[in-house]
């Protein structure tokens, strides 16, 4: 007997919630009546969004293949399901479908230090002040996203290096890159430049995502720390 069917889901023991449980344990923990639950937010006076969820699923012979075909009228036989909590379930199941069979976008590969340089030149390069940017790559030095980290005066900007490998654990990266840009128009790096290039690589080695290069923007080009052989 199952000891939640005459509860409502703000009962239920946190961790069983299907939002918290989510956010608690990842999306693979939740079953598909967990997360045809969250769309339909709620369920009836007498049962669960969860336990309308199994019903709706049962019905379509618990094969979400099936349940993506049903319509609007089909749905709303459910007591339960209205027009719009249909919708819903119908819209989600279209956006599985769509991303099925969209291309995977292909991510831009870093090959060299003028790869970064080209790709944030566009971004700094003009600005009259300094912004420190990170890049966040995978195993194939392919690019998984970017960030400004801090904008700072026309003489520099404050890093917090805890903050990098936040981020950079969060994005799953494999490997970084930093960024900034010299308003000056100078690409000699000054020894606070070289001072947080170190304390960054040496966090990068603990939880072992390396830091691959340093790039110094300015307008007249740009100064690759690995290039250089200080980094």
């Amino acid at each position: 007997m199952n000891v939640y069917n005459n509860l409502t889901i703000k009962e239920w023991a946190m961790e069983d919630r299907p939002r918290e449980k989510l956010i608690s344990k990842g999306i693979q923990s939740l079953s598909d009546a967990e997360l045809l639950a969250i769309l339909i937010g709620t369920g009836t006076k007498n049962e669960s969004a969860v336990e309308l969820s199994k019903k709706v699923l049962v019905a379509s012979k618990n094969n979400l293949y099936e349940l993506g075909k049903l319509s609007v009228n089909e749905l709303t036989i459910h007591n339960g399901i209205g027009v719009a909590k249909a919708i819903t379930i119908i819209a989600a199941m279209e956006l599985g479908r769509r991303r099925k069979v969209a291309d995977v976008l292909e991510k831009e590969q870093i090959t060299s230090s003028n790869d970064v340089a080209a790709f944030f030149h566009p971004i700094v390069a003009d600005l009259p002040h300094e912004e420190f940017w990170v890049m966040f790559l995978n195993r194939a030095n392919k690019i998984l996203s970017w960030q400004k980290l801090s904008q700072g005066g026309i003489s520099g900007t404050v890093i917090d290096v805890r903050l990098i490998i936040k981020q950079a654990i969060n994005a799953l990266a494999s490997a970084m890159i930093i960024c900034h840009n010299h308003p000056s128009g100078n690409l000699k790096p000054s020894e606070a430049d070289i001072a947080i290039t170190k304390k960054i690589k040496d966090a990068g080695k603990i939880v072992d995502i390396p830091l691959l290069d340093h790039i110094i923007v300015a307008e007249g080009g740009s100064y690759s720390f690995a290039d250089e052989g200080i980094i």
